[in-house]
């Protein structure tokens, strides 16, 4: 029986992402903070309304800092799962201080919900080589950073040898699942504006236009495979405003609408694992 998977998926960062850029003005610490303030009520308000639960990756940060916020969302019995410590890419740290991300980033997760988290997501959805190893070494059982697929989760690899002037050799599978995500269904790029000194990011897309685009990818799920899972990976303090939450009701109507399955990211997982290979 065909079975079509939504993943709601939630980059809880408040203020540890411009801190991890430098951004630490009270203008940009402001929008950090609008995150913990509006954004996640009003998130989980809606999700309640549907019955639906979600996965959030939060920095150990992030718990430490908005402890009644962080205690909030998983008191609705939604996931928690690892976004680091800080927000620094795993690529501008050494191999130990991506390991020491990841523990101190799990002592947090622990203390809120009194396990460790089994998912991970990369600041800036960027590994290292060390980066799988790790994830196996700490228990980790999915990884969501890379976009090697759209709706069918996959195994991450080890050891790939990418050359300029020769052929890359993709290392082996491992038993880590990942479970893959897109810049086109991501809040940030379509909305955040962003100014600094050498660059601006416009953003500030029409939140129905994006809308319709997400339908369309759930849509196009539905109509070419028997079962796949397909990830919205939003921020709080970004999708958190009036108007891209009225868009992201309409595209869970939608969903909804077309027999989606709402589940959190855990659990899409180890139905993956439970397919016939």
């Amino acid at each position: 029986m065909p079975r079509h998977i939504v993943c709601l998926t939630f980059d809880f960062d408040a203020i540890s992402g411009f801190i991890s850029r430098g951004q630490t003005s009270p203008s940009w610490i402001s929008r950090g903070e609008f995150g913990p303030r509006q954004g996640a009520p009003r998130l989980l308000a809606l999700f309640r309304q549907y019955g639906i639960k979600s996965t959030w990756f939060v920095p150990g940060h992030t718990i430490e800092t908005y402890p009644k916020a962080c205690e909030s969302v998983a008191a609705a019995g939604h996931e928690i799962a690892h976004h680091g410590w800080t927000h620094r890419p795993p690529t501008t740290l050494s191999r130990e201080g991506e390991e020491e991300e990841l523990v101190r980033g799990n002592e947090a997760i622990v203390k809120l919900t009194g396990r460790k988290a089994r998912g991970y997501r990369s600041p800036t959805w960027d590994l290292t080589p060390h980066s799988v190893e790790l994830f196996l070494k700490h228990g980790f059982v999915y990884d969501s950073s890379l976009m090697g697929d759209d709706y069918t989760p996959y195994y991450a690899r080890q050891g790939d040898a990418i050359e300029l002037l020769k052929p890359a050799v993709f290392g082996k599978e491992t038993p880590l699942v990942e479970m893959p995500i897109s810049w086109s269904t991501d809040d940030s790029p379509h909305f955040e504006f962003v100014r600094t000194e050498t660059t601006v990011r416009q953003g500030l897309m029409n939140a129905n236009a994006v809308g319709e685009n997400w339908v369309n990818d759930f849509l196009y799920m539905r109509s070419h495979t028997d079962w796949g899972v397909l990830t919205y990976t939003c921020h709080p303090f970004i999708i958190g405003r009036g108007h891209r939450m009225m868009m992201l009701e309409k595209v869970i109507r939608a969903c909804l609408d077309h027999g989606a399955v709402f589940v959190t990211m855990e659990e899409a997982v180890d139905e993956f694992k439970r397919r016939p290979k």
